[in-house]
């Protein structure tokens, strides 16, 4: 360790546990002590016990609310009188905008253009002002930055405030007094408020936990910090909640003292993950929230026989593009396929292929027959069957009948 790294390491953090047990005091009976609970599924997957913390119940959906609550509770009267501003992708925004709300505090938040509409449409239910900037988070924090200056109000960050790490922290008190034998934690990082809380409040109860981070492939800012390294934070992530490109200035600090490692798991891991929770967990947990157990699935080998706690950090998905995550898991395990077969243009052609997904029980759901667009011949046609199997061994039975009667057959695979 060089000196400079030495001196670092002596100087305080921003907060420490006595923060997060006074946060934990003040916000007491406005928000959710949430379940932590073991998936015995889940542990059978992974060769590891896998508790699972809910913060997708709280009301707001989201485990910011417990940050923004903290904050919220020590402004002065002026700043309370004139309102806040936040920037936020959209779990903050509800935090704040619903304690807000709930206090008499105005509440304006900036949101990226690419926010989705149900956390805008949420964030106005809950009578906060939204302003909708640019296309990043960056974008928007710029913006709100701006206004908080024109405006005189009084910025609230998403995560790099310490009465907001405080806040986020008390999720780690509830965890390891509710299933105190967690030994690993895992912790989704986008600016890093909730790493920092909880890390800072696992470590003071149990010196000897290890704490890992955890980011989109697409946004691994954070990870870039800690290892030195220069990936690009760019792109259309599930996650958006923690697409983050630059780290907090005092987050950074918590991460680089207190994880264990920072991990990145890719998108189809992250979709793997939000269908898993929904299919074996029965609860709707968004890209961000799903980041825990896609480390599990990225990095099996390095959990086995641990007792690792998953925060499901936040439930607020688009409906519509969790229709897509579900459909494409459906895809890749085989269970709904769509199926190129070469075929003569002749009467009869589509009985006889018909009839051998009758023979192999399969559901046939859609046919798309292309008679021009095509470089076969004029006599030959293609026909695009999407159907139905029990999984992808049934899926292989199918299309070893039809190649076996002559057919020429190619899936068309889901990336």
């Amino acid at each position: 360790m060089n000196t400079l790294s030495k001196i670092e390491s002596a100087v305080p953090l921003p907060i420490s546990v006595d923060d997060i047990l006074a946060a934990r005091v003040r916000i007491s009976g406005s928000v959710v002590h949430t379940p932590t609970l073991v998936s015995q599924t889940l542990s059978a997957m992974f060769g590891c016990k896998v508790y699972l913390k809910f913060e997708n119940l709280q009301f707001t959906a989201a485990y910011k609310e417990r940050g923004a609550l903290n904050r919220l509770l020590q402004l002065d009267e002026e700043a309370k009188r004139k309102g806040v501003i936040g920037a936020s992708a959209g779990n903050h925004a509800q935090g704040l905008a619903y304690h807000g709300k709930r206090l008499g505090v105005p509440v304006t938040i900036v949101m990226p253009n690419t926010t989705p509409t149900v956390k805008v449409t949420q964030t106005q239910g809950h009578g906060a002002t939204v302003v909708q900037f640019g296309e990043k988070f960056d974008d928007a924090y710029a913006h709100a930055r701006l206004l908080e200056v024109e405006q005189g109000l009084t910025f609230v960050h998403p995560f790099d405030e310490p009465d907001i790490m405080a806040g986020q922290g008390t999720v780690a008190l509830e965890m390891l007094e509710d299933a105190p034998e967690i030994d690993t934690l895992i912790v989704p990082i986008g600016g890093g408020g909730l790493f920092s809380g909880v890390a800072t409040a696992a470590k003071a109860m149990k010196p000897d936990i290890k704490v890992y981070g955890v980011q989109a492939e697409l946004y691994p800012s954070m990870y870039d910090y800690i290892k030195g390294a220069n990936l690009p934070c760019d792109g259309d992530t599930l996650a958006e909640g923690i697409a983050v490109r630059e780290p907090g200035e005092l987050t950074r600090r918590f991460v680089e003292r207190l994880a264990d490692d920072v991990l990145l798991v890719s998108e189809r891991h992250l979709e793997e993950a939000v269908s898993l929770l929904l299919q074996i967990e029965k609860t709707v947990v968004e890209g961000a929230g799903a980041a825990g157990l896609a480390a599990l699935l990225t990095h099996k080998e390095l959990f086995a026989g641990r007792s690792v706690g998953l925060i499901l950090t936040g439930g607020n998905i688009d409906t519509r593009l969790l229709a897509n995550v579900l459909l494409r898991d459906l895809a890749r395990s085989g269970r709904l396929a769509r199926l190129r077969i070469i075929l003569q243009d002749r009467p009869g052609a589509l009985f006889h292929v018909a009839r051998i997904f009758d023979q192999e029980a399969v559901n046939i759901l859609e046919l798309s027959h292309q008679r021009i667009f095509t470089n076969l011949p004029a006599k030959g046609l293609s026909l695009d069957v999407e159907c139905e199997t029990r999984d992808g061994a049934h899926l292989e039975r199918l299309i070893a009948a039809l190649r076996a009667v002559g057919y020429e057959v190619a899936p068309i695979e889901v990336a």
